[in-house]
């Protein structure tokens, strides 16, 4: 098992409603000519960072960590989403951060949806820290996010 600029390449899936293959190559190949930077988001149980922990529950969160694999550069924003008493839905506000991949222990199949159409992988498993959830995702030990994993108790987990 290898992996291409952190993309797992073993959970790369043939024949997916989207093309994932198509659509990563796209990303990698914005990536590598320098248009863009790779940006992961990991929902945090406390403050953020590195060292905070992944949330269990995506939507109600107090914080996200991004996390630019490029430049190690840590940025923390607070959920501002309708879950924590604020306006707008997690992919809503975390699409404009330029995020790429979102890792996170679970998502709903809304939740889902909402991030593929803002063009943002989803992979799920997370467990541990920010940092050990980055490096399971490199080694591919997360699964892409479907709608036959997602969590099906909570609209936007």
């Amino acid at each position: 098992m290898y992996s291409i600029c952190g993309f797992p390449k073993s959970k790369f899936r043939k024949n997916s409603k989207k093309s994932l293959n198509l659509k990563l190559t796209n990303k990698l190949h914005k990536i590598n000519k320098g248009e863009e930077k790779m940006k992961v988001c990991i929902p945090t149980t406390e403050n953020g960072g590195i060292d905070d922990f992944v949330g269990q529950h995506f939507g109600r969160v107090p914080t996200y960590t991004i996390v630019d694999l490029d430049t190690n550069e840590v940025a923390v924003i607070p959920n501002t989403g309708e879950h924590m008493g604020g306006a707008g839905l997690p992919p809503e506000f975390i699409s404009k951060t330029g995020t790429h991949v979102m890792l996170c222990s679970g998502l709903g199949p809304r939740a889902v949806h909402l991030f593929e159409e803002a063009g943002i992988d989803v992979f799920v498993g997370a467990q541990g820290t920010v940092r050990d959830v980055i490096e399971a995702w490199r080694q591919g030990r997360l699964m892409e996010a479907t709608d036959e994993n997602a969590c099906k108790e909570h609209r936007l987990h």
